[in-house]
């Protein structure tokens, strides 16, 4: 296979004698002759011979697992829905929904370091600390390398069986034969089945692998939990339909330059995927992080501008986190934008809130943007700590140590209630804010106890008065608004940016 990415290029070389399709490596598109480029996902150079294996099933027999009739719903057994295994993470449990759901197939991606090997085998280890028998089978170390790990991470225990193979067959006969209640494959991607020719890691040898498991792990009620590789793109390498046929999907990211490691869940039968499960990578391995909220805002320097607290929510889970801002002159034509921790398109859209209703002059400036501790925010309640940390840098006004924001900014300039306030009031007094900012038809909080004043804004403009006061004020004579706007400040056609107290 060719290495570089280009249109041009030269065709590979195909074995005399080969019949098969081409199959492109990175989405699974079909084709019966060699491309260039993949028409479906654009891929330079992707397409790779795959044989095609033609199986005559015998007569009465079927691949289905579960060999059942058709039947009223009503006539179907109700299933336990309490047994559940617990992984020994309270995390990790609760974004699975309260633990392992026998005969499911989870799937687990993330970056090459990030942490999945860890997690797992740490889990591995204390499931088997209960009693239960569990099987790593690796294809990317040997049995000697695991046991290097386990020692570090402390789980040497007899329960947790080993084995370094890449034959799939091999793996779930092994499984079978020691009970094991739990099979852990790292990874998909390495492991293969003999009656395909393509190499591990071929988008035919995933689906393939993949849907074995999925029906060894219905059929004889084991768990089975696997790893992913992702692709340049950051999304999980293979074939979309691996993503269909697992219950669970997680992906495990975050910088491996700061100790914080975050699990989502992308997809889950058995539970909610507003979840999320926040870990620390240490030299012990992964350990959980119960307060978010205090170890991401932890070590915070006081009277810095451009620095905005948010209250965001992540799942059902209300989340503080610091989000700095540095506007600098731009000696470019195009000044720069980068956002880090934030969504780089949901930045322009708030920046260009902040110069035409707002009147922030940004045209030559650079922008900068910074989640801290590495965490990842998608919560439109950010918007007004963006604008805010945008603002405060740019004019050199730094925002009150004990505010905190929580508000979506609309393209008019308007700040936008959010939900479950009620619950990032809860977090904001716990951890000693005095006050919030949030948008104007917010939900009646009036039989609260009125620890954290509760600030009522309309428009980012009444919002900045509220974060930088004075400062603002006599940075800005007045919003840069076309005559007429009706989303205008003082001394436009409606003035309605003055803050209200709640």
């Amino acid at each position: 296979m060719l290495q570089a990415d280009g249109p041009d290029q030269v065709r590979p070389i195909v074995c005399p004698g080969g019949s098969g399709v081409y199959v492109c490596q990175e989405c699974g598109y079909q084709s019966p002759k060699w491309l260039g480029r993949c028409p479906d996902c654009g891929r330079w150079n992707a397409f790779l011979e795959e044989p095609v294996e033609r199986r005559v099933p015998r007569r009465g027999h079927t691949d289905g697992v579960l060999g059942e009739s058709p039947r009223p719903i009503t006539e179907v057994a109700e299933g336990n829905r309490s047994h559940r295994t617990s992984t020994g993470f309270r995390e990790l449990d609760r974004i699975l929904g309260g633990g392992l759901v026998a005969s499911s197939v989870v799937l687990i991606g993330g970056e090459p370091g990030i942490g999945k090997s860890t997690l797992l085998l740490q889990s591995a280890g204390r499931i088997a600390s209960s009693g239960l028998r569990v099987l790593y089978a690796t294809g990317e170390e040997s049995s000697a390398q695991v046991r290097m790990r386990a020692e570090r991470l402390k789980v040497l225990v007899p329960n947790l069986w080993v084995m370094g193979e890449q034959d799939l067959e091999a793996v779930c006969r092994a499984a079978e034969e020691i009970g094991a209640r739990l099979l852990v494959v790292d990874s998909v991607h390495a492991v293969r089945v003999s009656e395909l020719a393509s190499a591990p890691g071929s988008v035919s040898q995933v689906r393939e692998c993949t849907g074995r498991l999925q029906r060894f792990a219905k059929a004889q009620g084991i768990t089975v939990v696997l790893v992913g590789h992702v692709s340049k793109a950051g999304a999980i390498a293979g074939p979309k339909v691996m993503e269909h046929l697992v219950d669970v999907v997680l992906f495990f990211e975050g910088d491996r330059q700061y100790r914080y490691r975050v699990l989502r869940a992308d997809k889950n039968r058995f539970g909610s995927t507003e979840e999320i499960a926040v870990f620390e990578m240490t030299e012990a391995g992964l350990r959980e992080v119960g307060d978010v909220s205090e170890a991401l805002i932890a070590g915070r320097p006081a009277g810095l501008a451009g620095a905005a607290v948010a209250a965001c929510l992540e799942g059902r889970r209300p989340v503080m986190v610091e989000v700095q801002a540095l506007v600098a002159p731009s000696p470019l034509p195009s000044p720069r934008r980068v956002a880090m921790g934030f969504d780089t398109s949901r930045m322009a859209m708030v920046l260009a809130v902040l110069e035409k209703r707002v009147g922030v002059s940004l045209l030559h400036q650079d922008v900068y943007l910074k989640v801290s501790g590495g965490f990842r925010i998608s919560d439109p309640a950010a918007d007004l700590a963006v604008a805010a940390a945008v603002a405060s840098s740019c004019y050199d006004c730094p925002i009150p140590a004990g505010m905190v924001f929580a508000g979506e900014v609309g393209l008019g300039g308007e700040v936008r209630p959010v939900r479950d306030v009620r619950s990032r009031l809860r977090e904001a007094e716990r951890l000693g804010f005095s006050e919030m900012v949030v948008g104007l038809h917010t939900e009646d909080l009036s039989r609260r106890a009125p620890v954290v004043l509760l600030r009522s804004v309309e428009t980012v403009w009444g919002a900045l008065e509220v974060a930088v006061g004075s400062a603002w004020r006599g940075a800005q004579a007045g919003p840069k608004t076309p005559a007429g706007d009706r989303h205008a400040g003082p001394g436009g056609s409606r003035n309605f940016g003055a803050p209200r107290v709640g």
